[in-house]
């Protein structure tokens, strides 16, 4: 497989409708785990936020209820700074663990490199040192490879590492990766970041706690996710080891991350992470992704390389086929395989239902169909 970034008007490459009864307007259900509303729980935690006055900027009774939430999901020392979206926790954390001189190292196809607009460069005035890896995964030997840059006044210094948990290819690291790259990088004297936007959906397939994943295995800072999850508009800043991590509130101040109202956007992450709330929708979207790459698995001419390990699958469509779906339902078109054919990408979320599955996998079998020689 040939792997090329992600295409996003491949979300609609066609110029209109194909089949004759294709919706004027294309399903986005499978396009992005975005796409989904919002957890009835979120939104009744929210309700319950907004009766009388609170103090703002963070220091009402739900962000303190909050924080000792998160010091008992992570750890005695984390910290926990609210946000509104992940590119802002992921410019955040980068800036509060790098000096102005620090580059992060990362994957090539981390959505930090490749989907952020370049807001890590531009607004937080790091380098980044992007790695070709196959899976999307780092490895000691990737922060190896970029160490010799230390010293050598001409060039970024890395000085920090960033991971992708899930990555964008569907990945996963195991706790024993995360170890291994946080202890190379660690040794040199670099700080780990982890995106983990899709956090939840990783620990959920993992079988592990969110400390396990994380604080346990040497990340420093975590750009917390919640709205893939079934939040509104709620990320976070958690700094797990702050002798690593200065400077947090200021810099979340000035990025323009720090809400004025900040309990609305607490009670989403605590109503998420004070309950078992991230895990019951984490593993529904995951078992519902590998239920439709089991399905579309069956069918004849299409090829689904792994199985899912999250919410993500990556299943291989001839394009005639892709066309006809595209023409009723929005999803990325990821990769090209050797022979020609796209490799698309289709997100599941805690809202999809076993009905939109079928009926995804029926119209699949029909475009299928209509290839052969003989339903012409």
């Amino acid at each position: 497989m040939t792997s090329t970034d992600e295409i996003m008007p491949g979300l609609q490459t066609l110029d209109g409708p194909v089949g004759p009864d294709a919706p004027a307007t294309p399903d986005p259900t499978f396009a992005s785990d975005n796409t989904a509303g919002v957890s009835p729980e979120v939104l009744e935690a929210i309700t319950r936020a907004n009766g009388g006055a609170a103090v703002p900027y963070g220091h009402d009774p739900v962000t303190a209820r909050l924080e000792q939430v998160v010091r008992d999901q992570f750890g005695p020392s984390a910290e926990i700074f609210p946000v509104f979206n992940g590119t802002g926790a992921n410019v955040v954390s980068l800036q509060a663990l790098l000096p102005r001189w620090g580059a992060a190292i990362c994957a090539r196809q981390a959505h930090v490199n490749t989907d952020e607009g370049a807001a890590p460069e531009r607004l937080g005035a790091l380098k980044l040192l992007a790695r070709p890896t196959p899976e999307g995964k780092l490895t000691p030997a990737d922060v190896e490879a970029e160490l010799g840059a230390q010293g050598f006044v001409h060039a970024a210094q890395p000085l920090a590492v960033t991971l992708t948990q899930s990555t964008e290819l569907g990945s996963l690291y195991s706790p024993a990766e995360i170890a291994a790259v946080a202890d190379r990088a660690h040794a040199a004297g670099l700080g780990v970041h982890m995106d983990g936007a899709r956090l939840a959906n990783a620990a959920a397939a993992l079988g592990v706690s969110l400390r396990e994943v994380t604080t346990d295995v040497g990340v420093d800072v975590l750009s917390l996710g919640g709205t893939k999850n079934g939040a509104l508009a709620a990320e976070a800043v958690v700094v797990l080891d702050p002798t690593r991590v200065r400077g947090t509130d200021y810099i979340r101040k000035y990025s323009m991350q720090l809400a004025s109202k900040q309990r609305f956007v607490s009670a989403q992450l605590l109503e998420l992470f004070g309950t078992d709330l991230w895990r019951s929708n984490a593993e529904h979207a995951n078992a519902q992704a590998r239920l439709l790459g089991e399905r579309l698995a069956t069918l004849e001419g299409i090829d689904l390389p792994a199985p899912a390990q999250v919410n993500a699958v990556f299943p291989k469509m001839p394009a005639t086929v892709v066309e006809e779906l595209q023409s009723r339902y929005l999803f990325h078109v990821r990769d090209t395989a050797p022979d020609g054919d796209p490799v698309v990408r289709l997100m599941c979320s805690f809202q999809t239902t076993e009905a939109q599955i079928d009926e995804f996998v029926d119209h699949a079998r029909a475009a299928l169909t209509a290839r052969l020689p003989d339903a012409r």
